[in-house]
């Protein structure tokens, strides 16, 4: 692909992954033992293609001059090309197509492991992020009117650099109630809990309500499956800033070393306008994730959120699951009084849900909280 333009390079690069998802097509019929790793790989195989036919389209319709960030795309579509034809020959079949004519495709033999898929599905989606991005920014500076053209691109690109300054934050792997470790721990079913669910909503997005909810009962009794159901919902609904699920020994999902910047992270992913003042933060201090709890959660929330102005969204939701599976009872006390502190928000309707088991330490952190910041209910 040496010496191609820009536009040349997407259709080569569209062109392989094509032939990639037509691959893993014929694996998902062939193989068995491996297709949700197969389905993995092609769905974010056809991301990118996705994204690249729509910058081709981009390239050809309009004038390239004014598409300066995504003729900038040569070095990491040289990259993807590259990773894409090794993919590619990777899962071409070695005996060759006559071969796999007399035989037929059963014969097939998926070569990777799931961690390999995974190295190779997180490595694709940093290509596709700034593939998105790209267009993101060049879209923008076309469909806005000459007169607000600077002003607006100057902002987007702002809130896009911002997002991507954020992503230095260190994070819990996994911890998004959305994440491929969560994917397939259920939420509740068609018509179940359905008075609990609108209890919750209620109180969710009335204005006068209490800024916390905390939803607690024994082992068994569906409070991680509730929290997902409602996480789910506010996420359709654009209104979720974050959640982090807690889970006793898997990593940094089982304390509170990384909590405070999981949440920051998806809180500047999720709602654009809190970005720039989480970047300010971490300018200031580039070490901020390794301080105190208490420092984290002033300069990468707190502050944020109180500088935030004009926000479109009429109430943001965040969702902690599994309290009680924080490994340190000084850490969930500090947690808990931190986030007490959400009720003198006045620039945006934060709601907290919190869900855990009634353990003694718990109880005392939100009997100490100041009288009106939480409302509670027994499974």
């Amino acid at each position: 692909m040496d010496g191609l333009s820009g536009a040349a390079s997407v259709i080569a690069v569209v062109d392989v992954s094509a032939k990639v998802t037509s691959l893993c097509f014929q694996y998902s019929v062939a193989v068995k033992d491996a297709k949700r790793d197969i389905k993995r790989l092609q769905k974010k195989v056809t991301d990118i293609k996705n994204v690249l036919e729509e910058v081709r389209r981009l390239l050809d319709k309009e004038d390239k001059s004014q598409l300066s960030t995504t003729r900038n795309l040569l070095d990491s579509l040289e990259e993807c090309y590259q990773q894409l034809q090794e993919l590619k020959a990777q899962l071409e079949p070695s005996r060759g197509r006559k071969a796999m004519q007399r035989v037929g495709f059963r014969a097939l033999k998926w070569p990777f492991t799931s961690k390999q898929v995974e190295k190779i599905v997180a490595s694709l989606e940093q290509y596709e992020d700034t593939f998105s991005l790209a267009l993101q920014v060049d879209q923008t500076g076309l469909i806005l009117s000459v007169d607000r053209k600077l002003n607006l691109v100057d902002k987007k690109t702002d809130t896009l650099l911002s997002k991507i300054d954020v992503t230095r934050l260190p994070t819990a792997k996994g911890a998004s109630f959305d994440s491929h470790m969560e994917e397939h721990n259920s939420t509740c079913l068609p018509n179940t809990r359905t008075e609990l669910l609108q209890h919750i909503q209620g109180w969710a997005k009335d204005k006068s309500g209490k800024p916390i909810f905390w939803l607690n009962g024994a082992a068994g009794t569906g409070k991680s499956t509730i929290a997902r159901t409602v996480a789910r919902t506010f996420a359709d609904q654009r209104q979720l800033g974050a959640s982090f699920f807690f889970k006793r020994g898997e990593g940094e999902r089982g304390n509170a070393m990384r909590f405070f910047t999981t949440i920051a992270t998806q809180l500047a992913v999720r709602v654009s306008e809190i970005g720039p003042g989480i970047k300010k933060a971490i300018d200031a201090d580039p070490d901020i994730s390794e301080k105190a709890l208490k420092d984290q959660f002033e300069k990468l929330i707190l502050q944020p959120l109180s500088e935030v102005a004009n926000l479109p969204i009429l109430v943001l939701l965040i969702v902690i699951d599994a309290l009680d599976e924080c490994e340190r009872d000084s850490d969930i006390r500090a947690i808990l009084q931190l986030l007490s502190r959400t009720r003198d928000l006045k620039s945006v309707s934060l709601r907290v849900l919190v869900t855990s088991r009634p353990e003694l330490h718990i109880r005392l952190g939100f009997k100490q909280m100041p009288d009106g910041t939480y409302e509670d209910l027994i499974l």
